[in-house]
């Protein structure tokens, strides 16, 4: 017997699932999230730029930690095209998303991370072709945690050390916004957005979603906001030997701490621009180091092309 279904059981259409979600809202007592759907996205202005620049946001799922060791299991990229005056995002232009065989078993940490088995690897390849064409086009690639990311996706791919890499973890001001955690989907809970987190197209395509919203407290967008910081030349500070009941200090300061296993010192550093140099070395003098000499601290300039690079020192 065919089940008799009533008009309470049909489906939301649009309208009334906004009238919903209204309602909810107006109460005070719940927050709407939303699955992020770039497709319908009215954030993206879909205005003709007389000078367009592409863009690409970018994650990769891995073997594990280790760049020289381990492999990119998936890729995903989402292009697209921006005024890089106005900071505006008018339209997605392109996707891509791929598998690729390690050569190896993942261990049963990745697969319960990532939902990736080995069944679904078995025998895949990137299309390098079509990466490569894709990473030609680019002025900045964007990556939430751009300091892991880049590091595998240049073993892999080469041609991504000849473009501009932006990050979204490290070079938007989250705690002057009051967001005290830089978690994608965390961000993304804050601004009203879920996706399916820890695959690779899905938390591009979150990434994008985020740069579109406006910071709470400053009112500037994200993507805005990271044009202005990205392609400025930045000075890394060391601050080698410094004493260590001042780390409280320099943590509170914005500085972290560095094993020195990716190249360089064991010290606590902070990355500033280069006009802000001066200022920090003055400060570290006066907070930081007795007598106030800044002899051992260590100095490095980089620039957009080789940040979070295995250049990067």
């Amino acid at each position: 017997m065919k089940k008799k279904t009533s008009k309470n059981d049909a489906p939301l259409n649009p309208l009334e699932a906004e009238i919903a979600v209204t309602a909810l809202h107006a109460t005070g007592n719940f927050q709407v999230l939303r699955r992020i759907n770039l497709e319908q996205d009215i954030r993206l202005t879909r205005k003709t730029i007389s000078d367009p620049r592409i863009g690409i946001c970018l994650d990769t799922e891995t073997t594990g930690l280790d760049y020289t060791t381990d492999k990119i299991i998936e890729l995903g990229m989402v292009v697209f095209e921006y005024d890089p005056v106005r900071g505006e995002i008018s339209r997605i232009l392109d996707r891509y998303s791929g598998f690729e065989d390690p050569g190896f078993p993942l261990s049963p940490e990745i697969t319960e991370i990532t939902g990736i088995t080995n069944e679904m690897l078995h025998g895949h390849r990137f299309d390098d072709d079509r990466v490569v064409q894709l990473a030609n086009q680019a002025s900045v690639v964007i990556a939430h945690n751009a300091a892991f990311d880049r590091k595998f996706v240049e073993a892999r791919f080469p041609v991504f050390s000849r473009v501009a890499w932006a990050c979204t973890v490290n070079q938007i001001n989250w705690q002057a916004e009051r967001i005290s955690t830089r978690v994608l989907e965390y961000l993304l809970f804050k601004f009203g957005w879920f996706i399916h987190a820890h695959r690779a197209l899905d938390d591009a395509e979150g990434l994008l979603g985020i740069l579109l919203e406006k910071l709470p407290s400053s009112g500037i967008q994200v993507f805005m906001s990271l044009l202005e910081t990205h392609g400025k030349e930045t000075s890394k500070i060391s601050a080698v030997g410094a004493p260590y009941d001042k780390k409280d200090l320099l943590k509170q300061r914005g500085y972290r701490w560095s094993d020195g296993a990716q190249g360089g010192s064991k010290a606590w550093w902070i990355s500033v621009p280069t006009e802000n140099e001066e200022n920090e070395m003055a400060w570290l003098a006066g907070q930081v180091y007795p007598g106030g000499s800044t002899n051992s601290i260590e100095i490095s300039r980089v620039t957009p092309l080789d940040r979070f690079s295995i250049r990067e020192r």
